[in-house]
C-alpha cells in the first residue's frame, strides 16, 4: 500500500488570500438549542429598541424651551381672590393666636394649631401674590419666604420645647406677618 499524495498537483499559492474569521458562540458548543439563541438575540433587540426609544423620547420631552413651557403653580382649584382676601384676616388671627398655646407650653396643641393656620394662610397669601403685577411679587416672595421660612423655625423650637427660642421665632414672625400685610 503506497502513500498517495494528498495533492496531486501543485497549486500555487493565489496572490489575495481570503481571510475567514468565524467564531462559534460558547453557548453553541455546550448544546443550546438554535431556538433558545435566537430567542436571546431577539430580547436583546428588542432591549436595545426600547433604551433607544426611551432616550429618544426624553430628549424631545424635556427640551429646554418646552420644559420652561410649563408654568407648575400652588393655587388652589376653585379659590378665587376674593375667597383669599377674606379669609388671609382669619388665617392669620389665627396664627397670632398660637400665642397662648406657645404660653401655656402644650407643644403639640401649639404645632398642630400652627401648621393648620399656616398652610391655610401659606395659600390665601400664595393666591394674592400671584394677582399682583409682576414688579411687585419679588419683594412680596421674598417677604412670603421670610414668614413661612420664621413659621417653620417656631415650630422646630416647639418641637424642641426651647422657650426663649419659641419667644424669638414667633416675635418674628408677627413682624414678618405685619409686614406682608401690609404691602398686600
Amino acid at each position: 500500500m503506497a502513500l498517495k499524495p494528498l495533492v496531486s498537483k501543485c497549486t500555487l499559492p493565489r496572490l489575495y488570500p481570503t481571510f475567514t474569521c468565524y467564531q462559534q458562540p460558547a453557548c453553541r458548543s455546550k448544546g443550546m438549542p438554535q431556538n433558545v439563541l435566537q430567542c436571546n438575540i431577539r430580547r436583546r433587540i428588542g432591549v436595545i429598541a426600547v433604551t433607544a426609544s426611551t432616550l429618544l423620547a426624553r430628549e424631545a420631552i424635556f427640551r429646554e424651551d418646552i420644559a420652561n413651557a410649563f408654568e407648575f403653580r400652588m393655587v388652589a382649584p376653585d379659590q378665587t381672590v376674593e375667597q383669599a382676601e377674606s379669609g388671609i384676616r382669619y388665617h392669620a388671627q389665627s396664627l397670632l393666636h398660637v400665642k397662648a398655646l406657645l404660653e401655656s407650653e402644650s407643644w403639640s396643641e401649639a404645632q398642630k394649631a400652627l401648621r393648620a393656620s399656616s398652610a391655610s394662610l401659606k395659600q390665601d397669601i400664595y393666591t394674592l401674590i400671584n394677582n399682583k403685577p409682576a414688579t411687585e411679587r419679588p419683594q412680596l416672595r421674598k417677604l412670603y419666604s421670610d414668614l413661612f421660612n420664621g413659621v417653620a423655625k417656631l415650630d422646630y423650637a416647639a418641637r424642641d420645647k426651647d422657650t426663649s427660642r419659641v419667644h424669638q421665632c414667633y416675635e418674628n414672625v408677627v413682624v414678618a406677618l405685619d409686614s406682608i400685610l401690609s404691602r398686600l
